[in-house]
């Protein structure tokens, strides 16, 4: 009898159900995680910070947030090195700094974090007070442009209380590991919600053939964006199938709420970054991040007006060709337009695996002023499968 799926491909790490626990099919073949990390050399990792309880008290808590750090190179010795980038604005209502340096020259270096709207800058400038420690007199006379980017977890955290310190935010670094990831409310997506359920980190990969060679791309989401009605799981209105109570927004009873009394306040966003080791140039790289926004719709997304969809996309081939240390002419591997119609499926399909994986893996949460946003039911998803 043939091996069944690896488990990794249903359950995170501490045994979170995933997408596929639930009998939820996906087009396309996963790599050994199903994460952002089966693309060699990228790495993740994270600071999730919960304390407190009740109303809130701005400096102390309630806290539900945290920081997620991505590493395109592996290692402090080759961080330094630039990957070949693209950057896409599906609704600018966000913010992910670097992107104007990766218009210009197609490319970035440095790890990436993703956490709260408010901390968006501690964790840039942290990249940057961990980058000139690691990287002992490489930095001392050069300047940094890292990436970093951000959603809004206010509804449930102390978004202006300052917890997401440089101290959480090198540790997150310093903590990145590959292998099958943690998702749900972790790292950046600590605090977040999609769809008015329970959201956050997610993640997904494809291999995608070409003659005799494989190649892995991978996403990585931070999901807080959508409206309940508007839930799509492969193709069924799952939102619409989860009624909403006439409970007013924002107002829960706390410790007695159920699934249907949640209702935030519609500030929507999604950050999505994208790594493949296929050797792309960076025009080709816009190619996948334009198309990134589709995997989003085919779960429910609309770009709404507060909504920060901002897509990264990077490739971790050609790394010795993007350092210049000596004159003349460099010579990059690069696969041709027309062959790059897998990479779009592949594409598509790790974003909206990425975005139900967050869904699928994050528990009910009760934050700041005992408000409550629920889990996505499980059994109603395992019901349309069955």
């Amino acid at each position: 009898m043939a091996d069944g799926p690896p488990i990794a491909h249903r359950r995170t790490p501490a045994g979170r159900p995933r997408a596929r626990a639930l009998g939820v099919p996906f087009d396309g073949e996963p790599g050994p995680a199903n994460a952002i990390t089966d693309v060699a050399g990228v790495r993740v990792g994270y600071r999730t910070l919960i304390r407190g309880t009740g109303p809130l008290r701005v400096g102390e808590g309630p806290v539900r947030t945290g920081v997620t750090a991505i590493l395109p190179r592996p290692h402090a010795d080759v961080v330094t090195t630039p990957v070949f980038a693209a950057f896409f604005r599906m609704n600018g209502n966000g913010e992910l700094t670097g992107a104007q340096l990766i218009d210009e020259i197609g490319q970035f270096a440095l790890p990436i974090t993703l956490t709260n709207t408010h901390a968006c800058g501690i964790t840039r400038d942290a990249t940057i007070a961990w980058a000139h420690r690691a990287l002992a007199g490489v930095l001392d006379e050069a300047w940094a442009l890292p990436v970093a980017a951000e959603t809004y977890d206010g509804y449930l955290n102390d978004i202006n209380g300052g917890h997401v310190t440089a101290a959480e935010t090198i540790a997150a670094i310093e903590g990145a590991a590959d292998g099958p990831l943690e998702e749900g409310s972790v790292g950046g997506g600590t605090g977040m919600i999609a769809f008015e359920f329970k959201a956050g980190s997610g993640t997904a990969s494809r291999r995608v053939r070409d003659g005799e060679r494989v190649h892995t791309i991978g996403a990585f989401v931070q999901a807080n964006f959508g409206r309940r009605p508007n839930l799509i799981v492969r193709g069924h209105r799952v939102g619409r199938e989860a009624p909403v109570s006439p409970t007013l927004p924002g107002v829960v009873r706390s410790g007695s709420a159920s699934w249907l009394d949640a209702r935030p306040p519609e500030k929507s966003s999604i950050i999505g970054v994208l790594a493949t080791d296929a050797p792309l140039l960076p025009h080709q790289l816009g190619r996948l991040a334009r198309r990134m926004p589709l995997g989003v719709a085919w779960t429910g997304g609309l770009a709404y007006h507060s909504s920060g969809d901002l897509f990264l996309a990077f490739s971790t081939a050609n790394r010795g060709t993007l350092v210049s240390r000596e004159p003349g002419p460099r010579q990059v591997e690069f696969l041709p337009d027309d062959r790059l119609n897998p990479l779009f499926d592949a594409t598509v399909q790790v974003v909206e695996e990425a975005i139900l994986n967050a869904l699928v893996a994050a528990e009910p949460m009760e934050g700041r002023d005992g408000r409550f946003v629920p889990a996505l039911p499980h059994d109603l998803v395992r019901r349309l499968f069955a």
